[in-house]
């Protein structure tokens, strides 16, 4: 009883909540940037840290986590060293285009 009584009373705080959040979302989905390389992915694999990949590039970890939500993109020569500290091949590191 207690639920409905507190849902009936807060109905109009309720439906704008929803209608907000469902606004919210198709924005984040519109201006979402294309995901190119999957420096998450293969941390994740590996059981290692976006901090983990900062210290052995000797990177900034604002810029590493930058990489790793696709907000920005490594250049070709950091991708090689990227790669070379997770022990996997270059291409690994990148979106497949087929």
């Amino acid at each position: 009883m207690l639920i409905n009584d507190f849902l009936s009373k807060n109905q109009n705080f309720w439906v704008a909540y929803i209608a907000h959040k469902i606004a919210f979302d198709a924005f984040k989905m519109a201006t979402q940037t294309p995901n190119y390389n999957r420096i998450k992915a293969v941390l994740a694999e590996q059981d290692k840290t976006n901090l983990w990949l900062a210290e052995k590039l000797d990177m900034n970890k604002s810029t590493v986590s930058k990489w790793c939500t696709n907000d920005i993109q490594p250049t070709i020569e950091t991708l090689f060293k990227i790669a070379k500290a997770l022990d996997v091949d270059v291409r690994e590191l990148l979106v497949s285009t087929k």
